[in-house]
């Protein structure tokens, strides 16, 4: 079993709920949440279906909004957000899918190119080696001329964290990454994670039903059930039949 996690860092948090409330719409999922995340923190959410794990999320993203307690993320009130700031937002922050999406109709380069593009980068040359260093660190650096249906799931998962890593992130933050890949593959996501989070000392927040995982790859355990998150430590017995 890996060892835990290093100490926490001493710098200011990346992502700080203190009494918040998590909407999902119109209705509080989850009361009264605490949480803090700095930079080097490795962070499991966990909880069945409906429990807030997604809405959570969906509020550090400023998709969701906060209208109770106090959140902030990457330097930014969730609660004073302007509509305007909230692209700003997200370029600190690298967002991971279950489901990859992948533009279906791009090759790998054309895929990360378009978010580059997207979010102001202007400078070919720059551009080009940004996309080849992302591919480089994820293991993919000859899938660059590929088209997605080419690719694995696995391989796809890996252009999906390089797409996320493109604009330096400070946060990842990976909604169920591996639920759509068996477990050889999803082990081989977690160490490309793990090895993100050591060697960058960028935060990983991820979403995971997956007791292997968290089991084998230690870190800060958060349990969302019965309306609450709450941490757990990493030698409590945590109850996957009724949290997930």
């Amino acid at each position: 079993m890996e060892e835990d996690r290093l100490k926490p860092s001493e710098s200011p948090s990346l992502i700080s709920f203190v009494d918040a409330d998590i909407m999902n719409g119109e209705s509080v999922v989850l009361y009264s949440v605490d949480i803090d995340i700095k930079a080097g923190d490795f962070v499991y959410i966990v909880g069945k279906v409906g429990t807030g794990k997604t809405s959570i999320i969906r509020t550090m993203t400023a998709e969701n909004r906060l209208e109770k307690g106090e959140g902030k993320v990457c330097g930014y009130d969730l609660k004073t957000l302007r509509p305007k700031d909230i692209p700003f937002l997200r370029r600190k922050l690298g967002v991971v899918f279950q489901d990859f999406q992948l533009l279906m109709d791009r090759t790998v380069y054309e895929n990360l190119e378009f978010v580059l593009k997207a979010t102001g980068w202007k400078d070919k040359e720059a551009v080009d080696n940004r996309i080849h260093e992302v591919l480089k660190d994820v293991g993919m650096s000859t899938k660059a001329h590929k088209m997605p249906h080419q690719l694995s799931g696995g391989e796809q998962q890996r252009i999906a964290i390089a797409r996320a890593l493109l604009n330096h992130p400070q946060v990842i933050i990976a909604d169920e990454p591996t639920g759509n890949l068996d477990n050889e593959t999803a082990d081989g996501i977690l160490k490309l994670l793990r090895g993100i989070n050591k060697d960058n000392g960028t935060a990983i927040v991820m979403v995971t039903h997956n007791r292997n995982i968290f089991e084998k790859y230690r870190g800060r355990i958060f349990v969302c059930k019965d309306e609450t998150c709450e941490e757990k430590k990493a030698d409590e017995v945590i109850d996957l039949s009724l949290t997930i």
